[in-house]
């Protein structure tokens, strides 16, 4: 008997966020991801979403990491009925919590900010469509799974999760669908790392496959290489030391975080961190962080050793100089310091968060220095102020930037295009390829690099169904 399955790409098709497939298989539902469209009005969004299927009929969610783009739709598919398993790795059921609440709290306050707008204006208030009980309730239905270890999770489904060295508990899920005479194995890259990621392992290599879903993000691009991205923060830091200045460094919580306190434990344990005071601004990221020093046992042994590490340290012991600021006093505090001082804060594209209130401070000394270490959305005032703009509103305040800009490349957690290759040509079995979470162009030049491999690939738009 053939395999009666199918899978639907649902979301990330074309686009690089709001990951999403649905996988139909013996009269089961089972989601690999449930992320969130990002860059969209959270409000709007969610007030007139509708999920492509009904919630309560899904069976099982497979998530491969605790990226909000993967699975910030989760709230929303506990809230509309879903009450089944999530399959997880360990350390993306303890990054979850935090990061979903935080986007349900964020959600909740602009709703309020929108109906006091609206009471004034006599307009009809919203009523909220999900709760921070949501998020929690998420939380409750995610059961763990190690990496290596292959499970039943529903009849004739076997799965097994790989490191995919993107961020800690990130994954690669691998499912094996079985039928009477028929077996099928499907692969889903998640996001594949960066090798020169530290902190991570490299991405695990597939042996065989029968259908392959890989991310393209970067496809069409490599990544500066990460030793000059090093020196090019050196060098601003010590220009930044020199003006007698402070420095702001806007950073996601997850992940960027803890990779540039990575870097300035090493600039430090080379003896070349100037700066006396290292600040990491931010509740998120200090729980984060507190999260990856429970795993460093299990980090990239080499990338520790580099920084001093010895069994029992974390990441503060290795970075003297290092406060953790996470009441808003401590916040407001560190615009009292008038030099020495670095300060790592979200969000990482200035588009909320303490980095604003900072850059409001901040932005009109000519001796502080603005370090952007990751990309920069159209539409962001880090975008603005990395295309040169000299004047930016703030609270509705107009400032002008005497501060010195810098870009830095290399810092991505993605795989460029050679890693995406290498990874795709490793993975035995001749499979259909399938590239999804990436734009178009991106995408059309992978799928051409591929192919002078001899690997054709196709590309999904959204609503497209495949059989398994």
């Amino acid at each position: 008997m053939p395999l009666n399955a199918s899978l639907t790409f649902v979301g990330a098709a074309q686009q690089v966020t709001g990951s999403c497939y649905l996988i139909k298989f013996q009269n089961k539902q089972i989601l690999l991801d449930c992320g969130m469209v990002q860059g969209a009005d959270q409000i709007r969004e969610w007030h007139k979403f509708h999920f492509a299927f009904r919630p309560k009929d899904i069976d099982l969610v497979i998530l491969s990491h605790a990226h909000i783009d993967h699975s910030g739709l989760l709230p929303l598919l506990v809230a509309r009925g879903f009450d089944g398993k999530i399959l997880c790795t360990p350390g993306t059921a303890e990054l979850l919590p935090i990061l979903l609440k935080d986007s349900v709290h964020l959600y909740l306050k602009d709703l309020e900010w929108q109906n006091k707008k609206a009471a004034r204006s006599g307009k009809k208030l919203q009523d909220p469509v999900l709760s921070v009980q949501d998020a929690e309730r998420v939380a409750q239905l995610c059961e763990t799974i190690s990496y290596k270890k292959r499970v039943t999770p529903l009849p004739g489904l076997e799965l097994e999760f790989a490191d995919a060295g993107h961020i800690l508990g990130s994954a690669i899920v691998q499912l094996w669908l079985k039928g009477d005479k028929a077996m099928r194995k499907l692969v889903f890259s998640g996001d594949l790392g960066n090798p020169a990621t530290v902190l991570m392992h490299d991405p695990t290599d597939i042996g065989q496959a029968d259908i392959v879903l890989m991310e393209s993000t970067y496809g069409n691009r490599n990544h500066q290489n990460i030793d000059n991205s090093l020196e090019e923060l050196a060098t601003a830091l010590e220009h930044a030391n020199k003006d007698g200045g402070n420095v702001f460094i806007p950073a996601f919580a997850l992940g960027r975080s803890q990779e540039i306190l990575y870097y300035l434990a090493l600039l430090h344990h080379q003896g070349r961190l100037k700066q006396r005071m290292v600040f990491l601004d931010s509740p998120m990221a200090i729980s984060i962080t507190n999260i990856y020093n429970d795993y460093l046992h299990s980090l990239e042994q080499k990338d520790l050793a580099a920084i001093g590490f010895k069994k029992g340290m974390q990441l503060q012991d290795l970075l003297p100089m290092l406060r953790l600021t996470e009441s808003v006093e401590e916040s407001m505090a560190i615009n009292r310091v008038s030099g020495g001082a670095i300060i790592i804060a979200g969000s990482g594209m200035c588009n909320g968060g303490r980095i604003v209130h900072h850059l409001k401070h901040n932005l009109w000394k000519s001796s502080n220095h603005l370090i952007f270490v990751g990309f920069q959305a159209q539409g962001t005032l880090g975008r603005r102020l990395v295309d040169g703009e000299r004047r930016v509103k703030l609270f509705g305040q107009e400032i002008v930037v005497k501060a010195k800009v810098h870009t830095i490349g290399g810092f991505s957690a993605h795989a460029g295009q050679s890693e995406l290759l290498d990874w795709a040509q490793a993975i035995g079995g001749q499979p259909e390829f399938y590239l999804v979470h990436g734009e178009p162009e991106a995408q059309a030049v992978l799928q051409q690099e591929l192919a002078q491999l001899g690997i054709a690939a196709k590309i999904p738009v959204k609503g497209d169904v495949i059989a398994l």
